[in-house]
C-alpha cells in the first residue's frame, strides 16, 4: 500500500512541474502587454483592414476567409523607456530563439529596423505568420495573423490583390493615436 501511495504522490508531481511550464510563449506576452503603459495593442479582424477585388478568383476570396484576426503589440522607443525596450525586445528575442512553434521564414533589414519573419504549422497549412521588429529609431513589436491551414502560396497571392481599406486604415490610426 506504501508502494502504491508512493507511485501516486511522485506521479503528481510530475504531472504539477509539467502543467505549470513558465516557458515564455507569444501568445502569454500579447496578453501580459495588453493595456500595460507605453504598448500600443490591437486585436484587428483582416476585413476591416482589407478588401479583396471584385475580380480576384474565388481561391483568393476563400484565403481571406481562412485568415481570422491580426494581433500587434508595439512599444515605441522614447529616451524615457530606453531600458524598457531593451527588456522587451530580449523578451521577444527569447520567445523566438530555439523555440519548436515557430519556423524562421526570413529576416531582413527594413527601414531602419531588423526584421524577423516566422510561421507556425504545416508548410503548405500554415496557423500563424508572426513578424517581429526592433529599431533603435522606431522601438518593439510584433504582428501576428491567426488563420486556419493558410496556405503559403495563397496568401502571397492574396496581398498581391487585396487593397487596403481607407476606413479600416483610419481605424487603426485611430487606436495608435492614444497619448
Amino acid at each position: 500500500m506504501k508502494k502504491i501511495f508512493n507511485v501516486f504522490a511522485f506521479l503528481l508531481v510530475v504531472v504539477l512541474m509539467n502543467s505549470c511550464n513558465t516557458k515564455n510563449s507569444l501568445q502569454s506576452y500579447l496578453v501580459e502587454t495588453s493595456g500595460k503603459e507605453g504598448f500600443y495593442t490591437a486585436d484587428i479582424p483582416l476585413s476591416s483592414v482589407l478588401s479583396v477585388e471584385s475580380d480576384v478568383a474565388m481561391d483568393v476570396q476563400e484565403t481571406m476567409k481562412s485568415v481570422k484576426k491580426i494581433n500587434v503589440v508595439f512599444l515605441p522607443k522614447t529616451a524615457a523607456n530606453e531600458a524598457v525596450f531593451t527588456i522587451e525586445k530580449n523578451k521577444l528575442k527569447s520567445i523566438f530563439k530555439n523555440n519548436d512553434t515557430y519556423k524562421s521564414l526570413m529576416t531582413m533589414k527594413l527601414q531602419e529596423m531588423n526584421v524577423s519573419v516566422f510561421y507556425a504549422g504545416k508548410t503548405a497549412a500554415i496557423n500563424e505568420i508572426v513578424a517581429f521588429g526592433y529599431g533603435d529609431s522606431n522601438g518593439v513589436g510584433v504582428v501576428r495573423l491567426l488563420g486556419d491551414n493558410m496556405d503559403p502560396s495563397k496568401i502571397i497571392t492574396l496581398l498581391n490583390n487585396v487593397s487596403m481599406s481607407k476606413n479600416g486604415l483610419d481605424d487603426i490610426k485611430n487606436v495608435f493615436k492614444i497619448i
